[in-house]
């Protein structure tokens, strides 16, 4: 970076590899394997599936959407050559082409939405990014706008940015040696960070054994591990930075996942032992339709109110695609939940069925927040 030679070979290496020069491709195909290689190994600890579709995908769309632009009196040639596009509201254009003849990511974002809507027949796209791009891609829909790909009517495009992760010292997360921290090692000490965690639980050092086996507790562990890390992040409001905490993370109180996947396991080990113990399946019960949910106590009917936000929950989400709002719902379900199961004798009590089936209720619908947030479940801990 320090090199202005280097700087200025390296651009013009980025023109030739984009006009398609052989030895750079080859020499970029490399990198792209060593990368892909590197980026599988989040995506499959967080199950994550995607389709590939870089920027070298759109490379040879940029063209034709430049020359859209132009045919229709759009492009402005500045100083040195290069093709801008100027858009209401905002002073400074987007630059489709450099002076250079190279593209950047003014070209590339404008060639991918004009794919998207046209191609996808995409009716809704959702960018992620940090969140000082956010100017970028309201240049890129007004551009979008300006040459007639979107409709308002039938498209709806929307650019959700996110803060920065902080440490204890609110500064930038990183190592100790000051290197940024990889996802990859932040999840796997999440991970062995819960499997100390259980096999302490296991040993009886706590009042009460684990239930989790020994053969169990890695898969346990993963679950709840990368689920703490997607929790922590999803539960604020995403434009927001955050300082990241281990401790907070895997706290076992307050609003962490592994707080709501203890509870959830409460629910289900209730529901074991009323079959095990009482002779009582809820699966029966189910399918049999003959049992109702009495909603007599008062924590009763705080647990069925909240059950009924759910539907609300997903709406606000849809509309704004905030997921914090999810991660609101089923804490504040799982609080419900923990104040119901204290409060009311669920098992040899005279309304078992009917309590046992409003904790089945409980777990399912904790089970979809835990689906929709990405996070693994587990029935028992």
């Amino acid at each position: 970076d320090e090199s202005a030679e280097f700087k200025k070979i390296s651009q013009l290496n980025v023109v030739k590899l984009q006009a398609g020069d052989e030895e750079c491709r080859k020499i970029w195909q490399v990198l792209c394997d060593v990368s892909r290689m590197e980026f599988e190994k989040v995506y499959a600890r967080l199950d994550i599936s995607v389709k590939e579709c870089g920027e070298s995908f759109y490379n040879d769309k940029i063209a034709p959407v430049i020359d859209e632009f132009d045919s229709r009196g759009m492009i402005s040639v500045e100083d040195g050559g290069a093709k801008c596009v100027f858009v209401p509201n905002f002073k400074i254009p987007l630059m489709l082409q450099k002076s250079d003849g190279g593209y950047g990511y003014d070209s590339t974002d404008m060639a991918a939405i004009k794919y998207r809507l046209n191609e996808l027949k995409a009716r809704q796209i959702v960018y992620i990014t940090d969140f000082t791009q956010g100017d970028h891609f309201q240049m890129v829909f007004a551009a979008a706008k300006k040459i007639g790909w979107v409709d308002d009517d039938s498209h709806r495009l929307d650019h959700i940015g996110f803060g920065t992760v902080q440490g204890e010292d609110g500064k930038r997360f990183k190592t100790r040696s000051g290197d940024t921290v990889r996802l990859v090692d932040l999840l796997d000490e999440a991970v062995s960070r819960m499997e100390a965690s259980l096999r302490e639980r296991n040993s009886g050092s706590e009042s009460k054994g684990g239930n989790v086996s020994e053969d169990e507790i890695h898969k346990t562990a993963c679950a709840m591990g990368y689920g703490a890390v997607k929790y922590f992040d999803l539960r604020r409001n995403p434009t927001s930075n955050y300082i990241f905490s281990y401790d907070r993370m895997l706290d076992t109180k307050g609003n962490t996942a592994i707080y709501l996947l203890y509870a959830h396991a409460r629910l289900e080990s209730i529901i074991s032992k009323g079959k095990a113990d009482f002779g009582v399946d809820v699966d029966a019960l189910i399918s049999d339709g003959k049992s109702k949910i009495a909603l007599s106590h008062k924590s009763e009917r705080n647990l069925g109110l909240h059950l009924e936000f759910f539907a609300d929950t997903i709406e606000e989400t849809l509309n704004d695609l905030y997921p914090y709002h999810i991660c609101d719902f089923v804490y504040a379900l799982s609080i419900a939940a923990s104040e119901f199961v204290t409060q009311c004798k669920v098992l040899g009590s005279p309304e078992m069925e009917s309590r046992l089936l409003l904790c089945r209720a409980t777990a399912i619908t904790m089970r979809q927040c835990f689906d929709l947030l990405g996070i693994r479940h587990v029935m028992r801990i």
